[in-house]
């Protein structure tokens, strides 16, 4: 059978007309010349946006998604627990669209389209035509730039800042540059500030520039310390920050990570590797098929790596090495997840560093897979996680954010005509009702489940603010019940919110909300004295 009958065979399964096979078979053999990347990572968002607005049509936000945009509400150069560029990102993307669920996820999806289109400028030196559409189509394998995505965070935010780091790393290398070298050290410092892991990114080029059969030649020009000043100067803000507010992330990365037992770290360091390579298992499998018998050249074929994929092998090792050591030294906790957007990087040597051509039928047949995958799940898992959660609803309680936001707001207003401003109680509640109360309370850190004795200043107490708990959350109760020693007067309201998934009950969860009328209005309000015992703060009171 001639190989232009196994295309249209393979182009069959999902096109039922023989010009529209003719033109998909066109499309992909035009990838170099046409608009075939453009278009894949379009459909890819568009396929998975479908997904995450139909699974999530009865839950909402992650925690971490409402907190990236709960900082970037001020425009900062740091916060107590992350460096500023997710929420900057944030801020940028809300200055457009609006403050919606899907407008979140689209974010998300769109943050990994452009880290695939920065993975495929730095495969495209390398190969052309069917290997750089491989590349893609095994990334899009992978649960990284869909699930790990949606949740935009401190970790997130690496899936395209780490690759444009690696190209213009890559580039600087390679021409020594002046721009490049600019580009490297820019890119390197934006990777920074998005999370202090990529530590270990910058520590991978250092570690590949030394080991570098072109080492003599890159340090004895003005590239490497070009990057390095440049760098230093695009976190010169982010460091006075740090040197001025007593360099609150360290302490509070510390304080989460470091410390543990030594066998804790052990494990952590051992098991790091693996448990991150193994998200890599579908695209290995895919791969090991496309190449069949050819995978006898493996060992020839990485001893002939190009020079650039060559650098790109040493950095992957470094960023795969480095966290384990540090895990160990400093005894701290280390996660496979933190990994997860460096991983192009072993996609891209297997697949560019392979000697042979790739048939534009494993093309096709991946295409087709990975449309297929993606289709099943907008048709059949995404309403099925939908019809779950209505009834098991997500551990966070995301199903009853909005519903519970708008509650509590409705009752602020029964004993204020001011707008709600701000907000403490649960964290991730604290979160949600930021974001989904139709007033946009502010998020208070100090009436957040305060630890030690709560200190308000007189205008928070001056402006009132509410607070919202779980109901069976006893020590966020507790906390609450500490920081209104210092309010005179509040009232508590109990409260149940219902899921429903097209006229379907579900599932339901009460909370406990107390609220602190502002000054002027207080001696209006339904009041309590001041309660030491949350057991009379649980007490719900007539309107």
């Amino acid at each position: 059978m001639s190989q232009s009958l196994v295309h249209a065979d393979v182009a069959e399964t999902i096109f039922s007309f023989p010009d529209q096979q003719r033109s998909f078979l066109r499309t992909i053999a035009e990838v170099d010349a046409g608009w075939v990347i453009p278009l894949l990572l379009c459909g890819f968002v568009a396929g998975w946006q479908a997904f995450l607005s139909i699974a999530y049509i009865g839950g909402d936000l992650h925690p971490d998604v409402l907190e990236t945009w709960t900082l970037g509400r001020s425009i900062e150069w740091g916060s107590a627990k992350h460096p500023p560029l997710m929420s900057w990102i944030a801020r940028a993307w809300t200055s457009v669209f609006p403050l919606a669920n899907w407008s979140f996820q689209l974010m998300a999806l769109t943050n990994s389209a452009i880290a695939l289109w920065i993975v495929d400028l730095i495969a495209r030196r390398f190969v052309q035509g069917d290997k750089r559409l491989i590349v893609l189509l095994l990334l899009m394998l992978t649960p990284i730039y869909q699930f790990h995505a949606q949740r935009f965070n401190a970790n997130s935010v690496l899936l395209a800042t780490w690759p444009l780091a690696t190209y213009c790393f890559l580039r600087s290398f390679e021409t020594r540059r002046l721009g490049w070298a600019v580009a490297a050290g820019a890119a390197a410092a934006l990777a920074m500030l998005g999370k202090y892991y990529s530590v270990f990114l910058i520590a991978g080029f250092v570690f590949a520039a030394i080991l570098h059969q072109e080492r003599r030649a890159y340090f004895s020009s003005a590239a490497p310390w070009v990057s390095m000043i440049t760098g230093l100067a695009v976190l010169g803000p982010h460091l006075h920050w740090l040197a001025t507010t007593g360099a609150k992330p360290f302490s509070y990365a510390l304080a989460t990570h470091a410390g543990k037992p030594f066998g804790r770290s052990l494990a952590d360091a051992l098991l790091f590797a693996p448990g991150a390579t193994m998200v890599l298992a579908l695209p290995a499998a895919a791969w090991v098929l496309i190449a069949g018998s050819r995978l006898r050249t493996f060992r020839q074929d990485f001893l002939a790596l190009d020079e650039g994929l060559w650098l790109l092998f040493l950095v992957s090792i470094g960023t795969i090495v480095f966290p384990p050591i540090a895990a160990l030294v400093l005894k701290s906790d280390l996660q496979p997840i933190w990994a997860l957007q460096g991983l192009f990087l072993f996609v891209i040597l297997v697949v560019c560093g392979a000697s042979y051509p790739i048939e534009h039928v494993h093309t096709v047949r991946l295409a087709v897979t990975a449309f297929a995958i993606a289709t099943l799940s907008v048709v059949v898992v995404a309403p099925g996680h939908a019809l779950y959660r209505n009834s098991y609803p997500l551990h966070e309680g995301r199903n009853f954010y909005r519903k519970a936001a708008e509650e509590l707001t409705r009752r602020w207003h029964l004993h204020s005509d001011e707008t709600l401003q701000a907000i403490g109680g649960d964290g991730d509640l604290a979160f949600a009702v930021a974001f989904y109360s139709p007033d946009h309370p502010l998020y208070e850190r100090p009436l957040v489940n305060p630890n030690t004795e709560p200190t308000l200043d007189a205008a928070l107490l001056g402006k009132g603010w509410a607070a919202l708990c779980f109901d069976e959350d006893d020590a966020c109760i507790n906390a609450v019940t500490r920081t209104l020693l210092l309010a005179p007067r509040f009232v508590s309201h109990r409260f149940k919110i219902s899921s429903s998934l097209l006229g379907q009950p579900g599932a339901s969860q009460s909370f406990m909300a107390v609220i602190v009328p502002p000054a002027t209005q207080r001696e209006t309000a339904p009041t309590l004295g001041l309660a030491a015992n949350f057991s009379v703060i649980r007490q719900e009171l007539p309107f």
